[in-house]
């Protein structure tokens, strides 16, 4: 039987390798690591800035997050805050979007394969969801829904498909979403599906969405627009 000190080792190693497999991005092991968008070194992630070069506008950007967007063919904008636009962001594991929603726009379904998100709505009403993994029978693709009204908070895990619409015909919707990963990265599934370059064969997608193959032809025919900036 292992001593207690071993044991007490063991465990701790054992939490330390199981919270870094459920993180997001990695801990920062400094206070901050602005990105160096400069060098030629790639990492996962981005280059320290020498820290002797750092300032204040290197966590700064007048993003204007206040002003409304003007939405597009799905009746959304997504304006996304995250690693590439604020260098600081490096290594800290959060981002922020504000979210227009067109009336009866939506922001289509979509996953955030490094992120979780939790929303906010600023402004009117949103009707939202998301769908779990293929779990066994008779819980699999589970769909969890809820309309939210202004002040109202949902969370959406990590990698999961999800959407938000709004139901009111007449009156424009706002939302903040946060998100844990200083890049969560974003993947709208029609246009993943339908809109790839090169286009995935009409074979595979008629055989996967159980239709005829001129459907597919005609809905990678379409032009899938991104909402996000």
């Amino acid at each position: 039987m292992a001593s207690s000190p071993s044991f007490l080792l063991l465990a701790a190693l054992l939490a330390l390798v199981s919270w870094q497999a459920v993180a997001s991005d990695p801990g920062p092991l400094q206070d901050f690591c602005v990105a160096d968008m400069q060098s030629p070194v790639r990492v996962n992630g981005f280059v320290c800035k020498n820290p002797m070069e750092v300032n204040a506008d290197d966590f700064f950007k007048a993003a204007a997050l206040d002003k409304p967007r003007v939405t597009n063919k799905v009746g959304s904008n997504v304006t996304l805050i995250n690693v590439m636009q604020i260098a600081g962001l490096n290594t800290l594991g959060i981002s922020i979007a504000r979210i227009d929603y067109a009336p009866l726009g939506q922001n289509p379904p979509h996953t955030h394969p490094r992120a979780t998100e939790i929303l906010t709505v600023l402004e009117g009403t949103l009707y939202v969801g998301f769908v779990t993994s293929n779990l066994p029978a008779p819980a699999r693709n589970k769909f969890f829904s809820k309309v939210l009204n202004k002040g109202d908070v949902f969370v959406f895990p990590v990698g999961l498909i999800h959407f938000q619409f709004n139901p009111n015909p007449h009156q424009p919707a706002v939302a903040i979403a946060t998100l844990s990963s200083q890049n969560p990265g974003a993947i709208t599934i029609a246009n993943a599906v339908f809109g790839s370059d090169p286009p995935i064969s009409d074979d595979v997608l008629a055989k996967a969405f159980q239709v005829e193959k001129n459907t597919i032809d005609w809905l990678q025919a379409q032009f899938w627009e991104n909402n996000h900036n």
